[in-house]
Protein backbone atom coordinates (compact mmCIF):
# COMPACT_ATOMS: atom_id res chain seq x y z
CA UNK A 1 0.00 0.00 0.00
CA UNK A 2 2.86 2.53 0.80
CA UNK A 3 4.47 2.09 -2.59
CA UNK A 4 1.26 2.60 -4.23
CA UNK A 5 0.60 5.28 -2.94
CA UNK A 6 4.13 6.63 -3.55
CA UNK A 7 4.03 5.66 -7.27
CA UNK A 8 0.31 8.10 -7.70
CA UNK A 9 2.63 10.84 -5.58
CA UNK A 10 4.91 10.33 -8.50
CA UNK A 11 2.66 10.56 -10.81
CA UNK A 12 0.76 13.38 -9.60
CA UNK A 13 3.49 14.94 -9.55
CA UNK A 14 4.70 13.82 -12.59
CA UNK A 15 1.50 15.35 -14.09
CA UNK A 16 1.86 18.36 -12.68
CA UNK A 17 5.36 19.22 -14.53
CA UNK A 18 4.58 18.64 -17.74
CA UNK A 19 1.30 20.92 -17.87
CA UNK A 20 2.65 23.86 -19.99
CA UNK A 21 2.58 27.07 -19.10
CA UNK A 22 -0.31 28.44 -21.21
CA UNK A 23 0.04 31.99 -23.04
CA UNK A 24 -1.88 34.52 -20.58
CA UNK A 25 -4.94 35.91 -22.49
CA UNK A 26 -4.46 39.49 -23.93
CA UNK A 27 -5.74 42.09 -22.61
CA UNK A 28 -9.04 43.50 -24.23
CA UNK A 29 -9.85 46.57 -22.56
CA UNK A 30 -11.27 48.68 -25.02
CA UNK A 31 -8.60 51.55 -25.56
CA UNK A 32 -11.52 54.85 -24.56
CA UNK A 33 -11.61 53.31 -21.16
CA UNK A 34 -7.91 52.58 -20.42
CA UNK A 35 -7.30 56.20 -21.07
CA UNK A 36 -10.01 57.25 -19.13
CA UNK A 37 -8.47 55.42 -15.71
CA UNK A 38 -4.73 55.58 -16.61
CA UNK A 39 -4.90 57.91 -13.52
CA UNK A 40 -5.98 55.20 -11.22
CA UNK A 41 -4.72 52.07 -8.90
CA UNK A 42 -4.80 48.96 -10.58
CA UNK A 43 -7.04 47.72 -8.02
CA UNK A 44 -9.86 50.61 -8.67
CA UNK A 45 -9.14 50.44 -12.26
CA UNK A 46 -10.47 46.74 -12.09
CA UNK A 47 -13.48 47.99 -9.92
CA UNK A 48 -14.46 50.18 -12.57
CA UNK A 49 -13.97 48.13 -15.45
CA UNK A 50 -15.79 45.32 -13.72
CA UNK A 51 -18.52 48.14 -13.13
CA UNK A 52 -19.01 49.34 -16.43
CA UNK A 53 -19.07 46.10 -18.35
CA UNK A 54 -21.59 44.80 -15.80
CA UNK A 55 -24.06 47.12 -16.31
CA UNK A 56 -23.68 47.07 -19.95
CA UNK A 57 -24.26 43.16 -19.75
CA UNK A 58 -27.00 43.44 -17.81
CA UNK A 59 -28.66 46.25 -19.89
CA UNK A 60 -28.67 43.72 -22.56
CA UNK A 61 -29.70 41.02 -21.00
CA UNK A 62 -32.99 43.38 -20.33
CA UNK A 63 -32.96 43.72 -23.62
CA UNK A 64 -33.14 40.14 -24.59
CA UNK A 65 -36.14 39.52 -22.10
CA UNK A 66 -38.51 42.13 -23.85
CA UNK A 67 -37.91 40.56 -27.16
CA UNK A 68 -39.03 37.29 -25.78
CA UNK A 69 -38.65 33.48 -25.46
CA UNK A 70 -37.38 33.12 -28.36
CA UNK A 71 -34.40 35.26 -28.24
CA UNK A 72 -33.61 34.10 -25.26
CA UNK A 73 -33.27 30.59 -26.15
CA UNK A 74 -30.65 31.99 -28.41
CA UNK A 75 -28.96 33.82 -25.75
CA UNK A 76 -28.88 30.49 -23.73
CA UNK A 77 -27.19 28.70 -27.43
CA UNK A 78 -25.07 31.35 -28.12
CA UNK A 79 -23.68 30.95 -24.22
CA UNK A 80 -23.32 27.42 -24.71
CA UNK A 81 -20.97 27.30 -27.85
CA UNK A 82 -18.64 29.59 -26.27
CA UNK A 83 -18.28 28.23 -23.13
CA UNK A 84 -17.49 25.10 -25.35
CA UNK A 85 -15.59 26.99 -27.42
CA UNK A 86 -13.37 28.34 -24.60
CA UNK A 87 -12.99 24.81 -22.52
CA UNK A 88 -11.79 23.10 -25.54
CA UNK A 89 -9.50 25.89 -26.88
CA UNK A 90 -7.76 25.00 -22.99
CA UNK A 91 -7.56 21.84 -24.03
CA UNK A 92 -5.78 22.26 -27.57
CA UNK A 93 -3.35 24.69 -26.01
CA UNK A 94 -2.28 22.30 -22.92
CA UNK A 95 -1.90 19.12 -24.66
CA UNK A 96 -0.87 20.41 -27.92
CA UNK A 97 -3.21 18.67 -29.31
CA UNK A 98 -4.09 21.42 -32.49
CA UNK A 99 -1.81 19.05 -35.32
CA UNK A 100 -3.78 15.46 -34.01
CA UNK A 101 -5.61 14.56 -37.02
CA UNK A 102 -9.24 15.36 -37.35
CA UNK A 103 -9.70 16.16 -33.48
CA UNK A 104 -10.72 19.71 -33.86
CA UNK A 105 -13.36 19.10 -36.69
CA UNK A 106 -14.87 15.84 -33.72
CA UNK A 107 -14.97 18.39 -31.31
CA UNK A 108 -17.56 20.00 -33.55
CA UNK A 109 -19.37 17.27 -35.10
CA UNK A 110 -20.00 15.78 -31.38
CA UNK A 111 -21.38 19.14 -30.00
CA UNK A 112 -23.49 19.26 -33.20
CA UNK A 113 -24.39 15.61 -32.51
CA UNK A 114 -25.50 16.09 -28.49
CA UNK A 115 -27.18 19.71 -29.52
CA UNK A 116 -29.15 17.50 -32.12
CA UNK A 117 -30.49 14.88 -29.63
CA UNK A 118 -31.47 17.38 -26.97
CA UNK A 119 -32.96 20.10 -29.27
CA UNK A 120 -34.88 17.26 -30.77
CA UNK A 121 -36.17 16.09 -27.37
CA UNK A 122 -36.99 19.16 -26.64
CA UNK A 123 -39.26 19.84 -30.68
CA UNK A 124 -40.97 16.61 -29.88
CA UNK A 125 -41.94 17.75 -26.65
CA UNK A 126 -43.13 21.12 -27.25
CA UNK A 127 -44.22 21.59 -30.55
CA UNK A 128 -45.73 18.14 -31.03
CA UNK A 129 -48.69 19.79 -33.22
CA UNK A 130 -46.40 21.60 -35.54
CA UNK A 131 -44.60 18.62 -36.25
CA UNK A 132 -47.87 16.91 -36.72
CA UNK A 133 -48.53 18.91 -39.69
CA UNK A 134 -45.43 18.40 -41.70
CA UNK A 135 -44.54 14.45 -43.18
CA UNK A 136 -40.77 15.82 -43.18
CA UNK A 137 -40.63 16.33 -39.50
CA UNK A 138 -42.64 13.30 -38.27
CA UNK A 139 -39.83 11.20 -39.99
CA UNK A 140 -37.19 12.99 -38.19
CA UNK A 141 -39.18 12.93 -34.56
CA UNK A 142 -39.99 9.42 -34.83
CA UNK A 143 -36.58 7.86 -35.09
CA UNK A 144 -34.78 10.89 -34.04
CA UNK A 145 -33.31 9.00 -30.99
CA UNK A 146 -32.12 5.79 -33.64
CA UNK A 147 -31.18 9.19 -35.81
CA UNK A 148 -29.24 10.95 -32.70
CA UNK A 149 -26.91 7.39 -32.18
CA UNK A 150 -26.22 6.90 -35.52
CA UNK A 151 -24.69 10.29 -35.75
CA UNK A 152 -22.34 9.81 -32.62
CA UNK A 153 -21.48 6.67 -33.65
CA UNK A 154 -20.28 7.74 -36.58
CA UNK A 155 -18.06 10.35 -34.64
CA UNK A 156 -17.10 7.22 -32.28
CA UNK A 157 -15.85 5.89 -35.72
CA UNK A 158 -13.79 8.53 -36.76
CA UNK A 159 -12.11 8.66 -33.63
CA UNK A 160 -11.11 5.31 -33.44
CA UNK A 161 -9.93 5.80 -37.04
CA UNK A 162 -8.09 8.88 -36.19
CA UNK A 163 -5.72 6.92 -33.87
CA UNK A 164 -2.30 7.23 -34.46
CA UNK A 165 0.36 5.43 -32.65
CA UNK A 166 3.02 7.36 -30.47
CA UNK A 167 -0.08 9.73 -29.67
CA UNK A 168 -2.57 7.07 -28.18
CA UNK A 169 -2.87 9.09 -24.78
CA UNK A 170 -3.14 12.40 -26.00
CA UNK A 171 -6.02 11.94 -27.90
CA UNK A 172 -7.84 9.77 -25.11
CA UNK A 173 -7.31 12.63 -23.07
CA UNK A 174 -9.02 15.11 -25.64
CA UNK A 175 -11.61 12.69 -26.18
CA UNK A 176 -12.60 12.38 -22.48
CA UNK A 177 -11.84 16.19 -22.17
CA UNK A 178 -14.39 16.54 -25.12
CA UNK A 179 -17.02 14.72 -23.46
CA UNK A 180 -16.97 15.95 -20.18
CA UNK A 181 -17.07 19.46 -21.67
CA UNK A 182 -20.45 18.34 -23.13
CA UNK A 183 -21.42 17.13 -20.40
CA UNK A 184 -21.04 20.62 -18.59
CA UNK A 185 -22.09 22.48 -21.08
CA UNK A 186 -24.90 20.89 -23.01
CA UNK A 187 -26.53 19.22 -20.75
CA UNK A 188 -27.09 22.49 -18.60
CA UNK A 189 -28.20 24.81 -21.14
CA UNK A 190 -30.57 22.10 -22.31
CA UNK A 191 -31.85 22.51 -18.56
CA UNK A 192 -31.56 26.01 -18.29
CA UNK A 193 -34.15 25.64 -21.56
CA UNK A 194 -36.62 23.30 -19.89
CA UNK A 195 -37.17 25.80 -16.94
CA UNK A 196 -37.65 28.40 -19.56
CA UNK A 197 -40.47 26.62 -20.62
CA UNK A 198 -41.97 26.32 -17.16
CA UNK A 199 -42.45 30.28 -16.87
CA UNK A 200 -40.09 32.73 -17.58
CA UNK A 201 -40.04 33.25 -13.91
CA UNK A 202 -38.41 30.20 -13.43
CA UNK A 203 -35.37 31.24 -16.16
CA UNK A 204 -35.11 34.96 -14.15
CA UNK A 205 -35.13 34.45 -10.84
CA UNK A 206 -32.47 31.55 -10.29
CA UNK A 207 -30.11 33.70 -13.23
CA UNK A 208 -30.73 37.15 -11.33
CA UNK A 209 -30.23 35.54 -8.17
CA UNK A 210 -26.73 34.18 -9.22
CA UNK A 211 -25.82 37.85 -10.79
CA UNK A 212 -26.50 39.04 -7.98
CA UNK A 213 -24.76 37.42 -5.63
CA UNK A 214 -21.81 37.80 -7.69
CA UNK A 215 -22.11 41.48 -7.92
CA UNK A 216 -22.64 41.66 -4.13
CA UNK A 217 -20.12 39.46 -2.80
CA UNK A 218 -17.60 41.55 -4.95
CA UNK A 219 -18.75 44.42 -3.41
CA UNK A 220 -18.49 43.43 0.24
CA UNK A 221 -15.30 41.79 -0.11
CA UNK A 222 -13.86 44.96 -2.08
CA UNK A 223 -15.43 47.18 0.61
CA UNK A 224 -15.08 44.88 3.89
CA UNK A 225 -13.27 41.79 2.80
CA UNK A 226 -10.22 40.67 5.41
CA UNK A 227 -11.28 37.12 6.12
CA UNK A 228 -10.04 34.47 3.29
CA UNK A 229 -12.78 31.92 2.69
CA UNK A 230 -11.11 29.51 0.57
CA UNK A 231 -7.74 28.68 -0.75
CA UNK A 232 -9.03 27.85 -4.27
CA UNK A 233 -9.79 31.46 -5.02
CA UNK A 234 -7.49 33.84 -2.08
CA UNK A 235 -9.47 36.86 -3.07
CA UNK A 236 -13.10 35.22 -2.32
CA UNK A 237 -13.97 35.97 1.54
CA UNK A 238 -16.12 35.50 4.20
CA UNK A 239 -17.62 38.73 4.38
CA UNK A 240 -18.05 39.27 0.90
CA UNK A 241 -19.80 35.72 1.39
CA UNK A 242 -22.40 36.35 4.02
CA UNK A 243 -23.04 39.86 2.73
CA UNK A 244 -23.77 38.32 -0.48
CA UNK A 245 -25.80 35.57 0.81
CA UNK A 246 -28.17 37.80 2.73
CA UNK A 247 -28.74 40.20 -0.17
CA UNK A 248 -29.23 37.22 -2.70
CA UNK A 249 -32.24 36.09 -0.41
CA UNK A 250 -33.52 39.73 -0.38
CA UNK A 251 -33.21 40.58 -3.88
CA UNK A 252 -35.22 37.57 -4.55
CA UNK A 253 -37.84 38.02 -2.48
CA UNK A 254 -38.01 41.38 -3.75
CA UNK A 255 -37.56 40.76 -7.40
CA UNK A 256 -40.17 37.64 -7.51
CA UNK A 257 -43.02 39.62 -6.00
CA UNK A 258 -42.60 41.65 -8.82
CA UNK A 259 -42.28 39.20 -11.69
CA UNK A 260 -45.57 37.26 -9.95
CA UNK A 261 -47.80 39.87 -11.04
CA UNK A 262 -47.37 39.76 -14.83
CA UNK A 263 -48.83 36.84 -16.51
CA UNK A 264 -45.87 37.27 -18.98
CA UNK A 265 -43.54 35.88 -16.30
CA UNK A 266 -45.52 33.20 -15.35
CA UNK A 267 -47.18 31.46 -17.63
CA UNK A 268 -45.54 28.55 -19.36
CA UNK A 269 -43.87 29.11 -22.56
CA UNK A 270 -46.70 27.38 -25.25
CA UNK A 271 -45.98 27.41 -29.25
CA UNK A 272 -48.88 28.04 -30.68
CA UNK A 273 -48.93 26.80 -34.65
CA UNK A 274 -51.81 28.88 -35.42
CA UNK A 275 -49.89 32.26 -35.07
CA UNK A 276 -46.18 30.29 -35.51
CA UNK A 277 -44.79 32.33 -31.91
CA UNK A 278 -44.72 31.46 -28.47
CA UNK A 279 -46.89 32.80 -26.36
CA UNK A 280 -47.24 33.13 -22.61
CA UNK A 281 -51.04 33.51 -21.50
CA UNK A 282 -52.56 31.27 -18.53
CA UNK A 283 -54.56 31.55 -15.60
CA UNK A 284 -51.87 31.90 -13.01
CA UNK A 285 -51.19 28.92 -11.16
CA UNK A 286 -52.33 29.32 -7.14
CA UNK A 287 -48.28 29.74 -6.81
CA UNK A 288 -48.66 33.11 -8.42
CA UNK A 289 -51.81 34.51 -6.35
CA UNK A 290 -51.86 36.32 -3.44
CA UNK A 291 -52.38 34.51 0.23
CA UNK A 292 -52.48 35.70 3.45
CA UNK A 293 -50.47 34.33 5.95
CA UNK A 294 -49.68 33.82 9.47
CA UNK A 295 -46.81 35.58 11.15
CA UNK A 296 -45.36 33.29 14.00
CA UNK A 297 -45.62 34.64 17.37
CA UNK A 298 -41.87 35.90 17.87
CA UNK A 299 -41.89 38.09 15.06
CA UNK A 300 -45.64 39.51 15.87
CA UNK A 301 -44.34 41.64 18.61
CA UNK A 302 -41.15 42.75 16.35
CA UNK A 303 -42.99 43.43 13.17
CA UNK A 304 -46.29 44.69 14.89
CA UNK A 305 -47.98 42.30 11.81
CA UNK A 306 -50.05 38.82 12.73
CA UNK A 307 -50.79 38.57 8.94
CA UNK A 308 -48.80 39.09 5.64
CA UNK A 309 -49.88 39.16 2.15
CA UNK A 310 -47.14 37.29 -0.20
CA UNK A 311 -47.08 34.99 -3.81
CA UNK A 312 -46.72 31.68 -2.58
CA UNK A 313 -43.72 31.51 -5.29
CA UNK A 314 -41.80 33.94 -2.85
CA UNK A 315 -40.91 31.43 -0.20
CA UNK A 316 -39.95 28.94 -3.60
CA UNK A 317 -37.39 32.20 -4.06
CA UNK A 318 -36.12 32.32 -0.93
CA UNK A 319 -34.88 28.13 -1.49
CA UNK A 320 -33.58 29.46 -4.85
CA UNK A 321 -31.73 32.30 -3.56
CA UNK A 322 -29.99 30.56 -0.69
CA UNK A 323 -28.96 28.00 -3.40
CA UNK A 324 -27.59 30.12 -5.32
CA UNK A 325 -25.69 32.28 -2.76
CA UNK A 326 -24.31 29.03 -0.27
CA UNK A 327 -23.82 26.57 -3.05
CA UNK A 328 -24.09 28.14 -6.00
CA UNK A 329 -20.44 29.54 -5.75
CA UNK A 330 -19.38 26.00 -5.34
CA UNK A 331 -19.26 26.08 -9.22
CA UNK A 332 -16.87 29.05 -9.25
CA UNK A 333 -14.36 27.47 -6.56
CA UNK A 334 -14.49 24.42 -8.95
CA UNK A 335 -13.54 26.55 -11.93
CA UNK A 336 -10.88 28.20 -9.75
CA UNK A 337 -9.70 24.86 -9.17
CA UNK A 338 -9.71 23.64 -13.37
CA UNK A 339 -7.39 26.84 -13.95
CA UNK A 340 -5.07 26.41 -11.07
CA UNK A 341 -4.76 22.93 -13.20
CA UNK A 342 -3.69 24.24 -16.15
CA UNK A 343 -2.08 27.38 -14.83
CA UNK A 344 -4.36 29.99 -16.75
CA UNK A 345 -5.87 32.95 -15.08
CA UNK A 346 -9.30 33.20 -16.83
CA UNK A 347 -10.99 30.84 -19.74
CA UNK A 348 -10.16 33.39 -22.03
CA UNK A 349 -10.45 37.43 -22.26
CA UNK A 350 -13.85 38.00 -24.20
CA UNK A 351 -15.08 40.32 -21.25
CA UNK A 352 -12.92 42.68 -20.18
CA UNK A 353 -12.33 42.95 -16.58
CA UNK A 354 -14.48 39.62 -16.03
CA UNK A 355 -12.43 37.39 -18.54
CA UNK A 356 -14.56 34.40 -20.50
CA UNK A 357 -17.85 33.70 -20.91
CA UNK A 358 -17.31 30.58 -18.59
CA UNK A 359 -16.01 32.75 -15.92
CA UNK A 360 -19.20 34.45 -15.35
CA UNK A 361 -21.61 31.25 -15.74
CA UNK A 362 -19.65 28.58 -14.16
CA UNK A 363 -22.30 28.96 -11.62
CA UNK A 364 -25.07 29.23 -13.42
CA UNK A 365 -24.78 25.35 -14.85
CA UNK A 366 -25.08 24.32 -10.98
CA UNK A 367 -28.07 26.75 -10.70
CA UNK A 368 -29.99 25.52 -13.64
CA UNK A 369 -29.82 21.82 -12.41
CA UNK A 370 -30.80 22.94 -8.92
CA UNK A 371 -33.99 24.52 -10.32
CA UNK A 372 -34.76 21.97 -12.80
CA UNK A 373 -34.34 19.25 -9.62
CA UNK A 374 -36.36 21.19 -7.80
CA UNK A 375 -39.32 21.94 -9.98
CA UNK A 376 -39.55 17.92 -11.35
CA UNK A 377 -39.65 17.35 -7.13
CA UNK A 378 -42.06 19.94 -5.86
CA UNK A 379 -43.52 22.42 -8.22
CA UNK A 380 -44.75 20.11 -11.83
CA UNK A 381 -47.68 18.15 -11.52
CA UNK A 382 -49.70 16.31 -14.64
CA UNK A 383 -49.48 18.61 -17.44
CA UNK A 384 -52.93 18.05 -19.59
CA UNK A 385 -51.41 20.57 -22.23
CA UNK A 386 -48.44 18.08 -22.70
CA UNK A 387 -50.68 15.28 -22.78
CA UNK A 388 -53.08 16.53 -25.00
CA UNK A 389 -50.28 17.17 -27.53
CA UNK A 390 -49.50 13.67 -27.75
CA UNK A 391 -52.68 12.00 -27.89
CA UNK A 392 -53.26 14.39 -31.20
CA UNK A 393 -50.26 12.68 -32.90
CA UNK A 394 -51.89 9.11 -31.90
CA UNK A 395 -53.68 7.11 -35.08
CA UNK A 396 -57.40 7.89 -34.93
CA UNK A 397 -58.23 4.32 -33.87
CA UNK A 398 -55.59 4.65 -30.72
CA UNK A 399 -57.59 7.89 -29.85
CA UNK A 400 -60.96 6.66 -29.91
CA UNK A 401 -59.79 3.21 -27.68
CA UNK A 402 -58.40 6.08 -25.12
CA UNK A 403 -61.68 7.49 -25.46
CA UNK A 404 -63.68 4.60 -24.35
CA UNK A 405 -61.19 3.66 -21.49
CA UNK A 406 -61.23 7.09 -19.79
CA UNK A 407 -65.49 7.57 -20.40
CA UNK A 408 -65.47 3.75 -19.13
CA UNK A 409 -63.29 5.26 -15.98
CA UNK A 410 -65.30 9.00 -15.31
CA UNK A 411 -68.35 6.48 -15.47
CA UNK A 412 -67.21 4.34 -12.31
CA UNK A 413 -66.72 7.56 -10.30
CA UNK A 414 -69.96 8.88 -11.01
CA UNK A 415 -68.46 11.71 -12.43
CA UNK A 416 -70.52 11.05 -16.01
CA UNK A 417 -73.56 9.04 -16.56
CA UNK A 418 -73.84 6.20 -18.31
CA UNK A 419 -75.27 6.50 -21.71
CA UNK A 420 -78.77 4.94 -21.77
CA UNK A 421 -78.15 2.83 -25.59
CA UNK A 422 -74.94 1.26 -22.56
Amino acid sequence: EVDLEERLHELDLRSDSDIPDVPPPTDSTPEILKRALSGLSARWKNWWIRGILSLAMISGFFLIIYLGSFMLMLLVLSIQVKCYHEIITIGYRVYHSYDLPWFRSLSWYFLLCVNYFFYGETVADYFATFVQRREQLQFLIRYHRFISFALYLTGFCMFVLSLVKKHYRLQFYMFAWTHVTLLITVTQSHLVIQNLFEGMIWFLVPISSVICNDITAYIFGFFFGRTPLIKLSPKKTWEGFIGGFFSTVVFGFIFSYFLAQHQYFVCPVEYNSETNRFVTECEPSELFQMKKYSVPPLLQAVLGWETVSMYPFQMHSFALSTFASLIGPFGGFFASGFKRAFKIKDFADTIPGHGGIMDRFDCQYLMATFVHVYITSFIRGPNPSKLLKQLLILQPEQQLSVYKTLKSHLVEKGILQPSLRG
